[in-house]
């Protein structure tokens, strides 16, 4: 549970407005459609709860049903989009992503942690299409990522730590990382040179360098990273070349937030 909600006094707090943004987490790619029954046992609320905040959905435009399953209508992206339109940060760091892109030929990116899983809330590409989808919103495991390493990274010790226990890592490229103990290394790396490079580790033949976005008070609010393709540039050429753009992303931002 998060400080915050550990901090709001229990007069303040509204279990049935809980209890239906779980119910919209409920739905995901391997269960896009749901009946109450499912609902109720992905969200631990009871079957007649779970119908009830459906069928309130249902009403408000948020899902549609067939009588039987329920599912998710393009309503729900407002939820979304509301806050690409009310975030300062992703606007303010759309101008260094343009420019990180068209200085290295890759495509950039400034994305947030959220628990287990990195979203990317503003990009830049040049003509690239990825095949697994870095568009706005897009999430993916942090230990992936170069952007989720070095926020990883930012955390206490301890904290990544408690993260890494008992974790499962599912490969995505014959080089990805498997085991606690390298994407503790990895973290550890980052944490000493304040910044991450990942290669083929979601994608063959494609290598990401990222670096934190820290506001004038210190606080990590994102990482800016660069997706780059492997070709036959060594670790070190790509080090050299990107390293000192997104350093001069990083210390400009740092006058603006």
């Amino acid at each position: 549970m998060a400080e915050e909600e550990l901090e709001l006094d229990r007069r303040d707090w509204i279990a049935g407005l809980e209890k239906g943004l779980r119910i919209i987490e409920a739905f995901s790619d391997a269960h896009p459609r749901l009946t109450p029954s499912t609902a109720a046992r992905r969200t631990g609320i009871t079957r007649t709860a779970a119908r009830r905040y459906l069928l309130t959905l249902q009403h408000l435009g948020y899902v549609d049903s067939d009588g039987t399953h329920f599912w998710l209508t393009p309503r729900i992206l407002r939820l979304g989009w509301s806050y690409f339109d009310s975030a300062k940060v992703p606007r303010a760091v759309q101008p260094f992503l343009q420019r990180i892109s068209l200085e290295l030929g890759g495509s950039a990116f400034f994305a947030v942690l959220d628990e287990d899983e990195v979203v990317f809330v503003a990009r830049n590409g040049i003509g690239r299409v990825q095949s697994l989808g870095f568009v706005l919103g897009a999430r993916i495991a942090a230990n992936l990522a170069s952007a989720g390493i070095v926020l990883l990274a930012c955390k206490p010790p301890e904290e990544v730590d408690r993260w890494l226990t008992g974790r499962k890592f599912i490969p995505y490229t014959p080089h990805s990382y498997t085991n606690v103990e390298d994407v503790r290394s990895v973290i550890e790396k980052a944490r000493t040179f304040g910044y991450s490079i990942l290669e083929q580790q979601l994608e063959q033949d494609r290598r990401g360098i990222a670096v934190p976005v820290r506001t004038r008070a210190g606080v990590v609010v994102g990482a800016i990273s660069v997706s780059l393709p492997i070709g036959n540039e060594t670790t070190q050429q790509a080090l050299t070349r990107a390293l000192p753009v997104l350093r001069e992303a990083e210390h400009a931002l740092l006058a603006l937030l």
